[in-house]
């Protein structure tokens, strides 16, 4: 899928139905090699073969083509440019526990730090986060009633696709998505394409683990806190814990780890994924309840809401 989706294979094919030697010549590839590529997308039910000619699924048509509203695309290319090679020294990852950054791409410094080593890189990258939100968002900001809030601070929020669902789903919330300088000169973008509900949804850049925060009674961080270590976590919640009014709250987005860790298999390959990219990992609600209530929150709950994403809540008391 990685390599087909690099290739532009599903891009050619949601031109028109083609053979394996039309799409060859189009994209410059053997022809016999990428009808065996062609072969094993089909048996991945992301393509369908009718007699000689293929064409792309439904589910390779919304995720995998670049001219997709909802389309996964970034994020497969950044999986495939780098967390493959990334996870081809999970061995050392675990005698030494650190991410693989500098022995795969020579670069010291966190996964953020070349993120966005180019503006093509960092909007590509984005539009796939913005995928996997428009999937998951929408269930996250449903899982507890929010309707008594009227200011939500996103941080660290992206395309703003969880702001843009909160406000969507509760009429008379306003978000303010935070994130950082080469982020929101993007996120502007998908704002103004929500429509109406731009008007609800405004932008601040700045750093959340340096800069203060905006006035909010609900702060939400979607897909933040599984990238960092305790010893990040706890400043950072104590930091949004006393930003908050008497009655805020926080929402968080993340995939939860059974509390016995044996599953779900997706969150603990996510895990390990943390473990070569990032500082951080996936955490099951009891961890979670711990870092909240030591940070002041109250009354934590979580939600298993059937998307990518699940949801936790705590309050301020």
């Amino acid at each position: 899928m990685f390599a087909a989706v690099s290739l532009g294979v599903f891009d050619t094919l949601e031109r028109a139905p083609a053979k394996a030697n039309t799409v060859a010549s189009a994209l410059q590839l053997a022809s016999e090699p990428l009808e065996r590529l062609l072969d094993a997308c089909v048996g991945l039910k992301l393509l369908r073969r009718n007699g000689a000619l293929y064409a792309n699924e439904p589910v390779a048509s919304t995720y995998l083509c670049r001219a997709s509203e909802r389309a996964l695309v970034g994020y497969i290319l950044y999986s495939n440019d780098v967390l493959f090679p990334l996870w081809g020294h999970l061995e050392d990852a675990l005698r030494e526990g650190t991410p693989r950054w500098e022995q795969e791409f020579g670069a010291e410094g966190t996964i953020f730090d070349h993120f966005f080593h180019t503006n093509d890189a960092k909007r590509t990258f984005l539009h796939g986060m913005h995928g996997f939100g428009l999937l998951s968002s929408p269930k996250v900001v449903e899982a507890f009633d929010l309707s008594r809030f009227r200011r939500m601070l996103d941080l660290g929020g992206a395309t703003g696709h969880l702001a843009i669902a909160a406000c969507q789903h509760y009429p008379e919330l306003h978000a303010i998505v935070f994130d950082l300088p080469e982020v929101t000169e993007i996120t502007d973008d998908y704002i103004n394409k929500s429509g109406p509900l731009s008007e609800r949804v405004s932008l601040m850049a700045g750093d959340f683990f340096r800069d203060e925060l905006p006035e909010a009674d609900l702060i939400a961080l979607g897909r933040i806190l599984h990238d960092w270590p305790e010893t990040k976590i706890r400043p950072l919640l104590k930091k949004i814990f006393h930003r908050l009014p008497s009655g805020g709250a926080i929402l968080i987005s993340e995939k939860l780890l059974d509390e016995n860790k044996s599953g779900p298999a997706t969150a603990l390959l996510q895990s390990l994924n943390m473990l070569v990219c990032t500082e951080g990992k996936e955490r099951t609600l009891s961890e979670y309840r711990q870092l909240l209530e030591d940070a002041g929150f109250q009354k934590v709950e979580g939600r298993v809401t059937g998307a990518y994403l699940d949801a936790v809540f705590a309050s301020k008391p």
